[in-house]
């Protein structure tokens, strides 16, 4: 991914003011690369779906509620990709804990839902940018496995 994870900390080049205000503008839903994926889905996928579900813990971001499936959109840095391997580049405690919280909150809300009864699908942000068809088709195919068959009764 040309990142370099050996790399040394560096000072911040931003007031803690500047970099306050470019934080506030981060947003945690409707982001571009959440919303085009969604249009993509809409597009190609049979099936409906709601986006942040708030009554589901952990308010995933896609849901097919009829076939028990949950989608969750996660973005690498919030989310912690291959944390243990840059967590050393944050510039204080407060990242460090809010990610590992983060991570720490993924994995027991994927196991709460999973136990419920729901098929829990996460996918990173560079899977998204780097091949969003495959992810589709994925999808797809696990709301195909999971259609709950009507029953017929002949006269």
């Amino acid at each position: 991914m040309g990142r370099d994870f050996k790399k040394t900390r560096t000072p911040d080049k931003m007031s803690k003011e500047r970099r306050s205000t470019l934080m506030q503008k981060i947003r945690s839903r409707n982001t571009n690369l959440e919303t085009s994926f969604i249009g993509d889905l809409r597009e190609n996928i049979d099936g409906d779906f709601q986006t942040h579900v708030r009554d589901l813990r952990g308010t995933p971001d896609i849901v097919f509620d009829g076939q028990k499936v949950c989608v969750f959109l996660d973005s690498d840095f919030w989310h912690g990709w291959q944390y243990p391997r840059w967590k050393h580049l944050l510039k204080d405690d407060f990242w460090r804990q809010k990610i590992e919280k983060n991570r720490k909150r993924d994995k027991v809300v994927t196991q709460y839902l999973r136990k419920g009864g729901w098929k829990v699908l996460r996918y990173w942000e560079h899977q998204l940018k780097k091949d969003k068809s495959s992810i589709i088709k994925g999808i797809d195919e696990t709301l195909k496995r999971t259609i709950t068959p009507t029953i017929s009764f002949s006269k």
